[in-house]
């Protein structure tokens, strides 16, 4: 936002320091100045300044001026002047408040025999010290009406709104839409209401979206000569829900949804008030203000907070100065910032909250202005006090465990956001109905507390693959949450994504895009840290839909670990895929890292290598379509051969002439050695009779080849040992 330091220094009379310095000592208390740029002799400085959403407050002339004045100790002049006694009604205008809920504030001002000047006239709409501050800022003038609301919201941050008094039948009631009402709006959208739409209307249609924007047929014109100006607080949650379902942001919606002053619609009436008499006209009762007590009870009107000095030294520690801060800095801080303090015995305040800094709400809030205020780098440089003992996290050495596996994979370590969509909530969720969602989100993009790292790995994937980043590994290890807004449950899980080509060995080695069986092994190598008594993966055929909606359903598999469901790999869906705009093979996997968190890491076993050389046996077989690695993989195992240190399958072929039909062709190469001892050839048969006892059980036989040994198994003496 743009801040004139012309128009502080209005607010500041007493300020001496320049520009830079003004910029500088705001700055390092958190009203972030991010530009400084000069507007000429006598015009000061424009400020570019990035204000953070809790600090409502600061986003406004006022505001700022309010900092820099407790800053510098200086006094700081009213936002407005007095205005002209109204003339007594025998009609005062009737307000009403429907949604208690949403509105807990409403007042109106009748202005009659205005005149409205719009921007053709000779001089302008405005004039005066408004008129140059709209010139510096560059803000265009429109009538005489909206640059009066404008330059309140300028000045000291609260929307308004001005409605065509003529054209209002009976009075102001705040409430809810109907179904099927409709509202043209200043944009000229007809726009169909919702049902929890807030709308500010009259005795017969809806006028205004609540702390958005108002309707046509009661705008202001050059034929308008009554007008009721508007100021009101309304809740943050409604204003934002009723913007985000017509697609609307207004600088009113910014406000309200960060959480207005509750008692700043009298004072920015005030101000809209002024403008508008200045050629003209009278003010028609006096202000019409109507509160609901719950919300300001809630806003207004907090019970007070206990402070004492005593915890703002046991918190904040030693000052560069060596009287630190005193009883007379924290009143000086607090007073400045708005704060009433109350002497509740030696060195202890009873501190009344102003209405204006919602973000304040505890002790330590107030310790934490002080600090700020009084500036951070006047603080010692010193270290906390520690007693006791470093103790490691519960799982630390687990995850730490998972990370160097991860590393020494490849793969780089990212962190993606908490928060996703509800469209990815439902989508990702392991089981329906267990996402969170969020009471007063930012955006809908950010409403509900994840359920699974799944969404922020796509869009950590999206983000590279659009960067021209061809090849990603990434992991991330966080917290998911499930349950409701009472009671939120956290665990641990673990989200790979890969893309891009797999590693390569030799000069002329062909690049190969990553396939599932890449992620697999990674999954693999993750779990084999922990000591699992039974892992397998396993399929589901589409038609049952138990495979989750963000994979492929032929191109997935489920990962169980010792009878429990730890977690799912394959190929992104191709329809994720292409609503992600995401053109190479994404492969994703997500471990339920909590259920392998709670076995004990597999402890390495060391053994000396053997001195005996080891042999190869390679058994040429058939095996039936149906059969998976994994079944022979396990059958090999549980042979318990100490002597059978390795078995892997050489080569595979699915289709050739002589092949059986439903059967494939495997070359299983096993290696056999000895700790102490030479192998003899009638120990070797025996391993190979009951390698074969195994393949047969499975459905398998030795297959028949011309060129090849008799018995369908060859001989390789090997000088290099193989690991198990």
């Amino acid at each position: 936002m743009k801040i004139l330091t012309t128009w502080l220094r209005a607010l500041l009379p007493e300020l001496t320091v320049n520009d830079a310095q003004l910029g500088e000592d705001l700055t390092l208390r958190g009203i972030a100045v991010e530009g400084i740029h000069g507007l000429g002799e006598g015009n000061g400085s424009l400020f570019e300044m990035d204000i953070t959403t809790n600090r409502v407050d600061a986003m406004n002339h006022y505001g700022v001026a309010r900092e820099a004045a407790t800053i510098y100790g200086l006094t700081l002049l009213p936002g407005a002047a007095p205005l002209p006694v109204a003339r007594p009604t025998n009609t005062p205008f009737l307000v009403s408040i429907e949604a208690e809920d949403a509105c807990g504030r409403f007042t109106g001002q009748v202005l009659r025999d205005v005149k409205i000047q719009p921007t053709a006239a000779v001089s302008g709409p405005i004039s005066g010290f408004a008129a140059r501050m709209f010139t510096l800022l560059e803000q265009k003038q429109i009538s005489n009406a909206v640059d009066a609301s404008n330059f309140a919201w300028l000045a000291m941050g609260h929307p308004t709104h001005a409605f065509d008094l003529d054209r209002i039948e009976g009075g102001i009631v705040v409430r809810r839409a109907r179904k099927g009402e409709t509202l043209k709006t200043l944009d000229g959208v007809e726009r169909t209401l919702d049902p929890e739409d807030l709308i500010v209307a009259d005795h017969a249609r809806p006028l205004a979206l609540a702390g958005v924007m108002g309707g046509w047929e009661t705008m202001i014109t050059p034929a308008t000569s009554n007008v009721l100006v508007e100021a009101a607080w309304f809740d943050p949650v409604a204003v934002r829900r009723t913007a985000r379902r017509h697609g609307l942001h207004t600088d009113a919606s910014h406000r309200f949804e960060r959480g207005a002053d509750f008692n700043a619609a009298p004072l920015a009436s005030a101000i809209v008030s002024a403008f508008l008499l200045e050629n003209g006209g009278y003010r028609d009762g006096d202000l019409v203000d109507v509160q609901i007590p719950a919300l300001a009870a809630r806003t207004a009107q907090r019970p007070p907070i206990a402070l004492a000095l005593s915890e703002v030294h046991r918190l904040l520690g030693k000052t560069v100065e060596p009287e630190g801060i005193t009883a007379t800095t924290v009143e000086s801080v607090l007073s400045g910032l708005g704060c009433k303090l109350e002497q509740a015995g030696d060195d202890a305040w009873h501190v009344t909250l102003p209405s204006w800094r919602l973000d304040l709400d505890r002790e330590i809030d107030l310790i934490e202005e002080v600090a700020r205020v009084y500036g951070y780098n006047r603080f010692a440089n010193t270290l906390p006090t520690f007693a006791g003992v470093v103790k490691a996290l519960p799982h630390g050495a687990s995850e730490a465990a998972v990370r160097w596996t991860l590393r020494a994979a490849g793969l780089h370590e990212a962190i993606g956001s908490t928060f996703c969509s509800a469209g990815d909530a439902t989508l990702c969720e392991p089981q329906p109905g267990i996402s969170v969602p969020l009471g007063n989100p930012l955006s809908e993009e950010a409403g509900v507390m994840r359920p699974s790292l799944i969404p922020g790995m796509l869009t950590m994937i999206a983000a590279n693959l659009h960067r021209d980043v061809a090849d990603i590994r990434l992991f991330e290890l966080g917290t998911v949450f499930s349950g409701s807004t009472e009671h939120v449950k956290e665990r641990s899980a673990l989200a790979l994504g890969l893309a891009g080509a797999a590693a390569t060995e030799g000069v002329f080695a062909l690049r190969r895009e990553l396939d599932f069986f890449d992620l697999k092994g990674i999954v693999e190598q993750v779990v084999e840290s922990f000591a699992a008594r039974n892992v397998y993966f396993d399929q589901f055929p589409p038609e049952y839909r138990l495979t989750p909606a963000w994979l492929h359903p032929w191109r997935a598999a489920r990962l169980t670990v010792d009878g429990q469901v730890a977690g799912w790999l394959g190929e992104l869906h191709p329809r994720l895929a292409a609503a992600r705009k995401l053109k190479s093979r994404v492969l994703v996997a997500e471990v339920y890292l909590d259920r392998l968190l709670a076995l004990p890491l597999r402890k390495p076993a060391i053994r000396e290598i053997s001195r005996f050389q080891p042999v190869r046996r390679d058994f040429s077989l058939l095996l039936p379509q149906r059969v998976s690695w994994a079944a022979l993989d396990r059958a090999l195992s549980e042979l318990g051969i100490p002597e059978m240190i390795d078995w892997r399958a050489r080569e595979v072929l699915r289709a050739g002439p002589g092949m059986p039909e439903g059967y494939c062709a495997l070359l299983l190469g096993a290696t056999f050695q000895a700790a102490d001892r030479t192998l003899r050839e009638d120990e070797l048969q025996g391993f190979a009779a009951r390698v074969l006892t195994a393949v047969e059980a499975l459905g398998g036989k030795l297959r028949s080849d011309p060129t090849s040994a008799a018995t369908g198994i060859t001989n390789h003496d090997q000088d290099t040992p193989h690991q198990a």
